[in-house]
């Protein structure tokens, strides 16, 4: 079993967008900066920029996008301040312990699976007292490959020491996390927090609105799929 961290377990939309409306003023231009970050978050898996100095180089890019040249030092400041708020907003969904507790009731090895850049992912799932739950940890910033590519997941199941066929994946992005486990092998799981949506499912993959519901989907759906 494996499961995405953030927007899955931990709300990290919400602290985000509080973060960025305290280094700006507002999240009005959140859109942009999550399409900053990407690139950037790219740049760093491909070997284009460390990870120490990543997150102060994309904000500095963030506000030349909005038409203010910051020196790096400036850029350096105003982001160690976003750091604390975002830090100090870190929450898990209210679902989350409750599914975990039975996932490891159920006697089933544990993976977080994060496209997160670097270290101070770990530092979060440890914060929040997720660490406890999981037998292996990827971040994409250490694996060296970011979900959907299928090296993250394979990478997971190894450590865990099941197939790939006998493992289910949640995540919150259908792409990246159902789609993509899935293409790689694996039972793709949608965790879709904002309720229904028009149109049928991709084959293969199955949604869910809370991990309240992950329980039942796995003892009867899945299992009735391999039976």
């Amino acid at each position: 079993m494996s499961l995405d961290v953030d927007d899955t377990l931990v709300d990290y939309s919400t602290s985000s967008r509080a973060a960025l409306a305290a280094m700006v003023g507002n999240a009005d231009n959140w859109t942009l900066w999550q399409r900053i970050t990407d690139d950037h978050c790219s740049r760093l898996l491909a070997g284009e920029l460390e990870y120490e100095s990543m997150r102060n180089i994309r904000t500095r890019a963030f506000f030349a996008a909005l038409g203010e040249e910051l020196s790096l030092a400036e850029a350096t400041r105003r982001e160690l301040h976003r750091q604390e708020v975002l830090a100090s907003g870190w929450r898990l969904f209210p679902d989350v312990v409750p599914c975990l507790e039975w996932l490891r009731a159920a006697g089933l090895p544990l993976a977080a699976v994060s496209n997160a850049s670097g270290r101070h992912q770990r530092v979060k799932i440890a914060a929040l007292g997720l660490a406890q739950y999981f037998d292996t940890v990827l971040i994409a910033g250490e694996v060296g490959a970011a979900k959907p590519d299928r090296v993250i997941f394979d990478t997971a199941c190894q450590d865990l020491g099941v197939s790939l066929g006998d493992t289910v994946h949640v995540g919150d992005r259908l792409h990246a996390d159902a789609i993509g486990a899935r293409d790689a092998g694996m039972h793709g799981v949608w965790l879709n927090r904002q309720g229904p949506r028009e149109g049928a499912l991709p084959t293969g993959v199955r949604a869910i609105s809370s991990l309240a519901e992950l329980p039942e989907l796995l003892v009867c759906e899945l299992s009735a799929a391999s039976a």
